[in-house]
């Protein structure tokens, strides 16, 4: 069974696709993200699918798109934002090389916007982060063996403190 070097888990926009790309690159070996393994295997996007299948099918969607890929990939997994919301999921990251990268909503703002863009932030896009971030926090915490704030960090930096705090050594 394979497994992967490192799991990223973080809220929306904290920047775990291009920190998990660049965590790769150090180490030599491959990089890959179960969004972008949903749209792949969906043919829509995230957001087309949670407004046309709604939040419960997405969440079965990501849940197989998950297991497999932890089961499957061997380099940096980067998971979307609320794959940790499924207590199976949570479980299986047990025993792996899980990051939380975190980032507090004046952050949240610089990056994304918060705009309607996001399908869980369509109303009052501040207040649904904050009240996100409230259910999930403790959720990544739970999950992660480390922590990076990412806040006021760029990617390259974040990228150095992961592997900073897995002790991984580069390629």
């Amino acid at each position: 069974m394979t497994v992967p070097r490192v799991v990223l888990v973080g809220p929306m926009g904290v920047g775990k696709s291009t920190v998990g790309a660049l965590v790769a690159e150090r180490l030599g070996c491959a990089y890959r993200d179960t969004d972008d393994d949903i749209v792949t295997a969906e043919g829509r996007t995230i957001a087309d699918i949670f407004v046309d299948e709604g939040e419960p099918v997405f969440r079965a969607i990501e849940k197989r798109a998950v297991h497999t890929a932890l089961a499957e990939h061997d380099g940096v997994l980067a998971l979307g934002g609320g794959a940790i919301l499924d207590a199976d999921t949570r479980a299986l990251l047990a025993g792996h090389r899980v990051v939380y990268l975190s980032m507090e909503v004046d952050e949240a703002v610089k990056r994304t916007g918060l705009n309607a863009a996001r399908p869980l932030l369509a109303v009052n896009p501040r207040r649904q982060w904050r009240e996100l971030m409230e259910a999930r926090r403790h959720l990544y915490t739970e999950v992660a063996r480390a922590v990076v704030a990412t806040d006021g960090r760029g990617p390259e930096e974040v990228a150095q403190a992961v592997l900073d705090a897995l002790e991984l050594k580069e390629a």
